[in-house]
């Protein structure tokens, strides 16, 4: 068997630095069952919502009759990837991606100030994060990415209550990534499983 290179975990653990999104319900854990106190198995009982710690927006998140994630083939959770780094602290613009080569059908996970600061795993929610533009959007549909992955719990501007980037993206089948680290992940190409 061909041993694997580095192996990079880029998701967020819920209760540990997980931001949970103002308004939506907070995540918690209670335990039911202890091994400890004389239970036998230990059991716990979660709360949360589909849209904390590190997770994907499939179509059905924005458009109607859109796609869910169980409408997937396993095949499409494992595909190429590639870290980009952005420098911008405000916005993900397509001005950065000119210069990359960006392939059809990869994902392009976008390492920002959000994973370099730690805003991302602080469990402290910040309207100041860094999010993708529209022209940053128009730039990986034209490029057909499959997935776009984002350091922060949201691909649009805080505030912008019509969320055209989620629109753009998921209207045109790109996965969205949310809430992902890579604060320690090298610029490159990896296998991404998102499983």
């Amino acid at each position: 068997m061909k041993e694997l290179g580095v192996v990079y975990d880029i998701s967020i653990p819920l209760g540990g630095g997980a931001i949970d999104w103002p308004g939506l319900p907070r995540y918690s854990r209670e335990l039911v069952s202890e091994i400890t106190s004389g239970g036998a198995p230990q059991v716990s009982k979660l709360t949360l919502v589909c849209h904390v710690g590190t997770h994907v927006d499939t179509p059905a998140h924005f458009i109607a009759n859109g796609k869910n994630l169980d409408e997937y083939p396993v095949d499409k959770w494992i595909l190429p990837a590639q870290v980009v780094s952005i420098e911008d602290k405000e916005a993900i613009r397509s001005s950065d991606l000119k210069q990359l080569d960006i392939r059809p059908s990869e994902a392009v996970l976008f390492q920002t100030d959000n994973s370099r600061s730690g805003r991302c795993a602080s469990g402290v929610f910040s309207e100041e994060f860094v999010y993708i533009s529209p022209d940053a959007a128009d730039f990986s549909i034209n490029k057909k990415v499959s997935l776009a992955g984002i350091d922060y719990g949201g691909v649009d501007r805080f505030g912008d209550d019509s969320f055209p980037i989620h629109h753009k993206l998921l209207g045109s089948g790109i996965l969205l990534l949310e809430s992902i680290s890579l604060r320690n992940v090298p610029t490159g190409r990896y296998l991404l499983f998102y499983l």
